[in-house]
């Protein structure tokens, strides 16, 4: 697969088999504009396919990881001929009806966030600044999140008399404790870093997250593709399986696992000491 910049998004792809994607609209604090919801969509998409993705870091450029939905975005579109200011509303970011499911169980909003637990290997977020409203709920999608110290995180479509629908109800409810999701939803209240950690809307925190999130992923990338991207689809299974089914997940996984090169190759590293050379 080729790198190509796409619009709204810097992507650069590291010799190990880690991809870095950068929200690149750092004057509007990459605020998510249609521009920007379409190319995370793409994005996502294209790294399901990519085979030789081992790990990927989504950040944000300039003063912030994401600062939610661009209101004054949407505005411009319906002064152009587009739907009016509550129709873009009524029918969701992307101008769609939220009642149509356009990829799979989840709309196109949705999608934006939900893509990133889609895509089979770790996605780590690297967030600075702030990450409010429909920036929280990207970097929710991500299988870890690593804060600078100093972010501030919010539940904040209650302040424009709306519900999150990027997929936050989902994605918080295996994060963080059901009365704290409706304190925070009702509320939209600021949380600082380290109540973000406190509470599981964050990892841990890091002095330079994306640093962090780049080495991380580099040692991600250095464990077997086969076993990782096993472990992701147990994990995302975890949710939705009784006790009995997600057993014999494992089991199934495990099964398909012992023995071949790859776990093979691991083994071997192992006992002779040496970085091991996966396929």
């Amino acid at each position: 697969m080729d790198n190509p910049n796409l619009p709204r998004i810097d992507w650069i792809r590291h010799e190990n088999g880690v991809v870095e994607l950068a929200l690149a609209r750092p004057d509007k604090m990459n605020a998510l504009d249609p521009a920007m919801f379409d190319a995370l969509i793409d994005a996502g998409e294209r790294l399901k396919s990519d085979s030789g993705v081992r790990a990927v870091v989504i950040a944000g450029r300039g003063k912030a990881f994401c600062a939610g939905l661009d209101m004054q975005s949407f505005a411009r579109m319906a002064d152009k001929g587009g739907p009016g200011g509550s129709e873009v509303l009524g029918q969701g970011a992307a101008g769609a009806d939220l009642l149509v499911r356009t990829h799979g169980i989840a709309n196109a909003a949705q999608q934006v966030a939900m893509v990133w637990r889609e895509v089979p290997v770790p996605v780590i977020a690297a967030v600075h600044g702030v990450a409010f409203g429909g920036g929280l709920q990207v970097a929710l999608g991500a299988d870890i999140r690593l804060l600078a110290p100093g972010t501030k995180m919010s539940v904040m479509e209650i302040k424009w008399g709306l519900v999150p629908d990027m997929g936050g109800m989902v994605l918080m409810r295996e994060l963080v404790r059901a009365d704290l999701v409706r304190e925070l939803t009702y509320s939209g209240r600021i949380v600082e870093a380290e109540e973000a950690v406190r509470i599981g809307l964050a990892t841990r925190l890091a002095q330079d997250p994306l640093q962090e999130a780049l080495q991380l992923a580099a040692d991600i990338a250095g464990k077997s593709p086969d076993a990782i991207r096993a472990g992701k689809r147990l994990l995302n299974a975890a949710a939705s399986l009784d006790a009995a089914e997600l057993l014999l997940r494992e089991s199934v996984e495990q099964k398909a696992l012992i023995g071949s090169a790859n776990q093979a190759e691991a083994v071997r590293a192992n006992m002779e000491k040496r970085a091991p050379a996966f396929r």
